[in-house]
């Protein structure tokens, strides 16, 4: 496994021996170190002194299932923290197959012009992106196709990204050569586009593996994992079926649906748009339209889906949970179709759904668009790929609309939108948002699984006291994203004991070490604390790990209930040495 480092001033890639101190790194905690180690904490995200690091995970491009995930690190433009955003697709897989272990693209070049970093089992070039240029992400993914053979694993940008706009993303292609898979949150898109590389492209040696050190061990883990996952009700079922919008439904009825923007818990169309209507509407529909669609090789969650138009042609995939809801309840949208077209303009324009389903609702309630009207939104999102000074504003996200606009109230946490969970309704993701190293990230910290689905435990969402849920589940989190597993992993290994001893055994058999399941909390809790220390040099503080005022005074329907979490449970997340104490204790 190497390193290779791309120096887009001088348009030189090298391949270089990794350094002891990463070789058991891989994923986030991977990402995260070399930004730590290499970038100032305070260096402008959009200048030559940032660099975005690209890692699959430990276990990513093996027969492990579930693992294809490909992480995205750099220092945000959206939040100024640290960042790690991953994505699943085929390109993360091809890259660990082809023994790179990361990418660190650094610097930027001198001209204007925008390039692509060509990577195949003999080496890496950068070259001229050409006409290539410019182009939404489909046509791109169609045209790169096209050039370099079916299956050819694309990590790119579009015109967001090239504009450098906060909101910018980066698309991985799915096994369709679709774009839809984003490393979305944070806008490292953006930093993409400010390193004027358009894209990478991958083209894989099939006859290469990921290198193994302890075979039996890593089958006997994989046996455990794949088991656990194809019996859990939620993974082998609920997400198959109905996909992640099976939660629409499920959170309305708790009250924590958030519904134009963040005023309401629930939303009066909410089984119009849920995983459900998904699955029956597909079904009658036909054509390409499915559901149980894996986002890349090797899934047996399947939580993926491709949605047709109402002549079964295709129209984008795939309608994710968090999509659905931000472009759909959350802007008073209950059609199906309306919020399929805005999924669409985000992937071919670059753009985070969570994100900009956030700022439309902002922008709704500027008085830009009545809530609800879906052709109005549609509008207003084709702008940003434009480049209009209104698409523009909306290109650079939640809360620099906000402010464009004067609206107070404004769901944000250290720039970055809240995803689809009302934090005043389930208070454990509303600390997760507090005070996770990356903004507002439900993806950080999962606590929905206990306090709504009741997976891993039983948890009041209306409790206050959260702060070792939190810590426990941030921990976890990075562990998992460092392994390269998909974070819906965690609702079988959090039930069935086996599962997650599977998950530590492969990644053992991968690297020869001999960690245990006690080992994932410490673990994750070194590698958050040094992300915790790249976002204090860069000048932030306990007092940036709070949610909107708005929150806090405004009562959320239908429970009534406000944000009532003491500030110092927030401070007690990351008081290490409590969990030190526990340790030394046991």
């Amino acid at each position: 496994m190497k390193l290779l480092r791309v120096c887009m001033k001088h348009r030189s890639v090298g391949f270089v021996d990794i350094p002891e101190k990463y070789r058991l790194l891989g994923g986030r905690a991977l990402t995260s170190s070399i930004i730590c180690d290499e970038v100032d904490p305070k260096c402008h995200p959009l200048g030559p002194n940032n660099k975005l690091v690209f890692a699959p995970g430990l276990v990513t491009g093996t027969v492990a299932p579930s693992s294809g995930r490909l992480s995205v690190g750099g220092k945000s433009p959206l939040t100024g923290t640290i960042k790690e955003s991953n994505a699943g697709g085929i390109p993360a897989q091809m890259l660990a197959r082809l023994g790179i272990k990361a990418i660190i693209v650094e610097d930027q070049p001198d001209d204007d012009e925008m390039y692509i970093l060509k990577i195949d089992a003999s080496g890496a070039e950068l070259l001229p992106a050409g006409d290539l240029a410019g182009k939404g992400m489909y046509e791109f993914n169609s045209l790169v196709r096209d050039r370099y053979g079916k299956g050819t694993g694309i990590i790119a940008i579009g015109p967001a990204g090239e504009m450098k706009l906060l909101n910018a993303g980066i698309s991985c292609n799915d096994m369709e050569n679709g774009p839809g898979r984003y490393a979305g949150r944070g806008g490292l898109g953006a930093v993409m586009g400010s390193k004027g590389l358009k894209a990478i492209i991958v083209i894989e040696d099939e006859k290469r593996r990921v290198p193994i050190a302890n075979k039996e061990l890593f089958d006997k883990g994989r046996k455990k994992l794949t088991d656990a996952l194809t019996s859990h009700d939620v993974t082998s079922n609920a997400l198959t079926n109905y996909g992640t919008a099976v939660l629409i439904n499920i959170m309305n009825e708790a009250g924590g649906l958030p519904t134009r923007n963040f005023s309401a818990g629930r939303f009066e169309g909410a089984a119009k748009i849920s995983g459900e209507a998904i699955n029956e509407t597909t079904g009658k529909r036909g054509g390409v339209g499915k559901t149980g669609h894996p986002c890349h090789p090797g899934c047996v969650i399947r939580c993926s889906n491709v949605w047709a138009k109402p002549d079964g042609s295709y129209h984008v995939a795939p309608i994710e949970y968090e999509s659905d809801w931000a472009l759909g309840a959350n802007c008073g949208i209950d059609d199906l179709d309306v919020i399929a077209e805005l999924n669409y303009i985000c992937n071919d324009t670059g753009l985070d759904t969570i994100e900009a389903g956030c700022t439309l609702a902002v922008a709704m309630e500027a008085g830009l668009a009545e809530f609800g009207d879906g052709q109005k939104a549609i509008e207003l999102l084709r702008e940003v790929g434009k480049g209009t000074p209104l698409g523009r504003i909306l290109g650079n996200g939640t809360e620099f609309t906000a402010k464009a606009f004067g609206v107070t109230r404004c769901p944000t946490v250290k720039g970055q939108s809240m995803p689809a969970y009302e934090p005043r309704a389930v208070k454990g993701i509303g600390v997760t948002y507090a005070t996770t190293t990356m903004g507002a990230d439900h993806t950080a910290g999962y606590t929905i699984a206990p306090e709504i689905l009741k997976v891993g435990g039983d948890v009041d969402p209306a409790t206050t006291e959260k702060a070792e849920l939190a810590r426990a589940f941030q921990a976890t989190t990075v562990f998992i994203d460092t392994a390269g597993y998909c974070l819906f992993i965690a609702f079988a290994i959090l039930d069935i004991p086996e599962g997650f001893e599977g998950m530590v055994e492969t990644v053992n058999g991968v690297l020869g070490t001999n960690w245990t399941t006690d080992d994932v909390t410490r673990l994750g809790l070194e590698w958050l604390k040094r992300e915790r220390e790249f976002n204090e040099a860069a000048g932030f503080t306990k007092a940036d790990d709070r949610l909107p005022e708005f929150m806090r005074y405004e009562e959320l329907p239908p429970h009534n209930t406000v944000w009532d979490v003491p500030d110092e449970i927030l401070d007690a997340v990351h008081d290490y040495e409590v969990e030190d104490k526990a340790e030394r204790a046991g």
